[in-house]
């Protein structure tokens, strides 16, 4: 266990030695500050990294990640992300990412407790119950698994939009689209499910705030 995080060690001795060698201002100009275009909304899961997904450096995109890649209305941690991102760093896109293959969402699925996280997954299992008609017209499990995935990702982009953070950067005339994607754990791909919004005029009517 000490020689794993000793290597830990080393291995950020080299990359500063090779981003150095290849840039000697490298971190000079990091320091300097963050203009991001871009938030990344993923899931915690280590096989799924935003900026080499994208092939971004560093500085190019602000990150939050949880389990399940979830946007929930109360979760403070989420809305002070979105809020400095947007407000703050004035970023154009957000992308919701999840991906195929999500433990989160499988087991939301199931009945098992699984320990805390099932408060969390809680949220996960309202959405099945709103769809529950369609996922269970999936006969094949893992095609059943893979189109709740995809649900999942495109009703947080319909939760960011909800937001009041989004819908004032929207009335104050502020660029800002939010996209929905799912990672291929086995390709290396994204999937765009083409569900974008850029005005709070996509939403129900009963989500529209007057700010």
């Amino acid at each position: 266990m000490r020689k794993f995080y000793e290597q830990l060690l080393e291995n950020n001795k080299k990359w500063v030695e090779t981003s150095l060698a290849k840039d000697p201002n490298y971190f000079a100009d990091l320091a300097k500050g963050q203009q991001p275009p871009l938030l990344w909304i993923g899931c915690s899961d280590s096989r799924v990294p935003a900026n080499e997904i994208v092939g971004a450096k560093p500085g190019e995109v602000f990150v939050h990640r949880n389990i399940a890649n979830m946007v929930v209305h109360s979760d403070m941690n989420m809305l002070s992300v979105l809020d400095y991102a947007v407000n703050v760093l004035k970023i154009k896109h957000i992308i919701v990412c999840g991906h195929y293959g999500c433990g989160g969402v499988k087991a939301a699925m199931g009945h098992q407790s699984v320990g805390i996280i099932d408060n969390w997954l809680r949220h996960i299992k309202d959405e099945y119950r709103l769809h529950d008609k369609y996922l269970n017209s999936i006969e094949n499990e893992e095609e059943r698994f893979n189109a709740f995935v995809e649900i999942n990702a495109k009703e947080q982009v319909y939760n960011l939009a909800k937001t009041s953070i989004v819908q004032n950067a929207w009335k104050n005339g502020q660029d800002l689209m939010v996209h929905g994607w799912v990672y291929g754990l086995n390709s290396g791909f994204v999937t765009d499910l083409n569900v974008t919004i850029s005005s709070n005029e996509e939403l129900d009517s009963v989500y529209q705030l007057d700010l």
